[in-house]
């Protein structure tokens, strides 16, 4: 158990640690390009991203708790962290050093208030897995249990001793850090830090019950209970508490195993599409979804072969549904019109679909994104992952470079409850490309998509018929908007902007002030230390006086940005 002192240590060195990084960011990304020295910043930014992510996944390690949730968040962020960081800290979901089992006998035995030797018939002392908040042991139940449930051998997940505390300590630390970044106008204008946190905290609460994990279990099996593609283990819950939970051992085939699936006659290029389908079941038509399908908590299960069947001799078996995601209705509409969208490489859908979400703030100017949308779209949407691999980095640049004011001028935010969603469609990304690396996830996007119009057909026709409405409305307005228009042109008041012009005029302009005040600054340093020899009054006026076009140097144009 952690004691008192070790809780304030890991406090402390969890801010430590945040708080030499921001300190670091700021530096290199914020000071260094308002005195013009933005190549330096770039030049080291790989090198700096990668150092975070290696100093970072020590931290992890050593500290355990939800340091390694955070690790594994940051590793599964593809769309918006660099793969220094990524591909760094993608191995903290299998390094978690076990529990000796002395310790984990002594809560297992607290927990269901009887020896272990008579709670199972047996149990196996190695782990056949350690993760960041528990670990898990294989066992047999007593006949009589085993009789009861109708189950024989079953894994007993076991809390790590302590745990309790080192969550507190960990979420205080980072609702700590959440508050300094809600001062960074950078981090604030695209997520709301406090709120992100928060959710963070209610999953990893949720995570260390396993009362709650089993009672999801049982929920996401009743979804799944008519469908022959997935399975889901039985709970034996006369073994079952809050930090002990007993479950069937559906232990089988990993899905990224491809030698193993091959040694079965499965083809992982065939686990893909289904794996893939079966993750956008759940968050587009249940709406309660696996949050953490990482391959280690998902099994390819064979079945076996009927003579003359046809049908699939495997099934996908889900485990650990201690992270759990809802979506609300509304989110959930907006990610079918995103899906509907992407299918149909429709640039101008997906950018409403996106404001739908709740991406997008509704007061976004979009035109130029929808542009940027549409010829992403020509260039790369047809690819599978490892067409994408082939294409020259530079092309990837180029669009970067042509659009990238764009993305970070629009007010992007990350919406509540949305950081699982995100997180299930990355680890499902990475899943079907380690099965097959030509999978092409529009080939699964697009029947899908087909299905989502097809079954909502109704609302489909709902919003034709508004469309109309909003199109009738415009027609109505239109004389009065060209009557308008031509007065303006008679009083020369019409004014046309090309925005991208204005903001390479405006960011000169802001730089020549700047450039101005820096030299100014120079030159009453310099003047004020040379005549502080002969009149120290003077000289240091001059010198104090400094500060003040150093100040506009560094600062000035912060709004126009």
């Amino acid at each position: 158990m952690p004691g008192a002192g070790n809780t304030r240590a890991r406090y402390r060195r969890i801010l430590r640690f945040a708080g030499w990084n921001l300190a670091v960011t700021w530096w290199y990304e914020l000071f260094l390009p308002r005195i013009g020295l933005a190549g330096v910043a770039e030049r080291t930014r790989s090198k700096r991203m990668r150092r975070f992510a290696q100093r970072f996944h020590v931290l992890a390690i050593d500290l355990g708790g939800l340091m390694i949730k955070v690790g594994q968040f940051m590793s599964s962020r593809l769309d918006v962290l660099p793969p220094e960081i990524t591909a760094e800290l993608a191995g903290l979901q299998d390094e978690v050093p076990p529990v000796p089992f002395p310790a984990i006998r002594a809560l297992a035995e607290a927990e269901l208030g009887l020896p272990l030797d008579r709670a199972y018939a047996s149990i196996d002392e190695e782990p056949i897995a350690a993760a960041s908040l528990g670990q898990a042991h294989r066992a047999r139940l007593a006949p009589l249990d085993a009789a009861d449930t109708g189950l024989e051998h079953v894994v007993v997940k076991v809390q790590r001793p302590g745990i309790d505390e080192i969550v507190d300590v960990d979420l205080a630390a980072l609702r700590k850090v959440a508050g300094w970044l809600s001062h960074v106008r950078l981090v604030s204008n695209r997520v709301n830090t406090h709120a992100l946190v928060e959710e963070f905290a209610q999953t990893s609460l949720e995570e260390i019950d396993y009362l709650h994990e089993a009672a999801n279990a049982e929920r996401f099996a009743a979804e799944f209970a008519d469908d022959d593609r997935v399975s889901v283990p039985a709970i034996a819950w006369e073994r079952t508490t809050r930090r002990v939970l007993t479950l069937e051992d559906v232990t089988a085939i990993k899905v990224t195993d491809a030698a193993a699936l091959a040694a079965a006659g499965i083809d992982p290029a065939d686990v893909a599409p289904a794996f893939a389908a079966v993750m956008f079941d759940q968050l587009f038509t249940n709406g309660f979804f696996h949050a953490d399908p990482h391959p280690g908590n998902i099994f390819v299960t064979p079945l076996p072969v009927v003579d003359g069947s046809a049908k699939r001799s495997w099934k996908l078996t889900f485990i650990d549904f201690g992270m759990m995601g809802e979506v609300p209705a509304g989110t959930r509409s907006g990610l079918r019109k995103l899906l509907i969208a992407a299918a149909s490489r429709d640039g101008k859908g997906l950018v409403d679909a996106v404001r739908d979400v709740g991406v997008l703030l509704p007061s976004a100017d979009t035109g130029e994104l929808e542009r940027a949308m549409t010829q992403l779209f020509a260039r790369f949407g047809g690819m599978g992952f490892a067409e994408l691999r082939e294409v020259d980095p530079r092309e990837f640049r180029d669009f970067a470079e042509e659009f990238g004011h764009v993305v970070r001028s629009l007010p992007f935010q990350l919406p509540e409850n949305f950081l699982l969603i995100v997180r299930a469609m990355s680890l499902t990304s990475g899943v079907c490309s380690a099965l097959d690396p030509e999978f092409n996830l529009w080939d699964s996007i697009e029947p899908y998509a087909t299905k989502l119009i097809r079954d909502e057909r109704g609302n489909v026709v709902q919003d034709l018929a508004k469309q109309a409405v909003e199109i009738a409305g415009i027609a109505v307005g239109l004389p009065k908007r060209l009557d308008a228009l031509a007065t303006r042109i008679e009083e020369g008041s019409v004014a046309v902007s090309n925005p991208t012009l204005e903001r390479r005029v405006a960011r000169l302009e802001r730089t020549t002030r700047r450039a101005v005040s820096a030299i100014l600054f120079g030159g009453l340093l310099v003047a004020g230390a040379v005549i502080r020899a002969d009149d120290v009054v003077l000289g240091t006026v001059l010198m104090i006086a400094s500060v003040l076009p150093l100040l506009h140097a560094l600062f000035a144009g912060r709004s126009g940005r």
